[in-house]
């Protein structure tokens, strides 16, 4: 009950205006370019509401997935990452294509953002996280970590946050840290 009066306070600032926030999109592999991007009033407002309603961890869990997908989206129409694909190997010859690093940390960028803004009550943000398979293949992701009372292990659940499994603008991948280090993820060729 007092996570949804909560979510339902948040609802209510979320409709109150909010500033422009410019926030830096890394691109072309390895963050070598970068672009400043803009987020408008309305927009900052979009993602508020789709992140108040979240009642319970798993909810915001899913209205991350969604937000850091339309965030995404919206600068692609500012930059050129609208014309990235999901993986490393669909765009390799265009400018805008993104690499796990460029994904880790915008969205990690992202994800501060959020926090910023309060609209993170059940999660808060940690450093980029990576995994590597064979000697050679590392990749990264964003990373978030439950607020709630550590699981029977004694740490706090931590989940990744990767928009690099799928073409721009689409829900990132939030899945358990434990799953994704394990090589679960959206099969994408990579």
């Amino acid at each position: 009950m007092r996570g949804r009066v909560l979510g339902y306070f948040l609802l209510l600032c979320s409709l109150t205006a909010w500033a422009e926030e410019r926030i830096s999109i890394c691109f072309n592999y390895g963050c070598h370019a970068q672009a400043e991007v803009v987020y408008s009033d309305k927009q900052l407002r979009r993602v508020g509401r789709i992140m108040a309603a979240a009642g319970s961890a798993e909810e915001e869990r899913e209205a991350i997935s969604t937000s850091i997908g339309r965030l995404l989206g919206w600068a692609g129409k500012q930059s050129p990452i609208s014309v990235d694909k999901g993986g490393n190997f669909a765009d390799l010859e265009v400018s805008g294509k993104m690499d796990c690093i460029d994904h880790s940390t915008t969205t990690t960028r992202l994800l501060h953002m959020m926090e910023e803004h309060s609209w993170l009550r059940y999660h808060h943000t940690l450093e980029p996280v990576a995994r590597w398979r064979y000697v050679f293949f590392e990749h990264r992701s964003a990373q978030i970590e439950e607020l709630s009372p550590a699981k029977a292990g004694g740490e706090a659940e931590r989940f990744v946050v990767d928009s690099w499994f799928f073409d721009n603008g689409q829900p990132a991948a939030v899945m358990p840290l434990a799953s994704w280090l394990a090589g679960e993820g959206p099969d994408v060729g990579n």
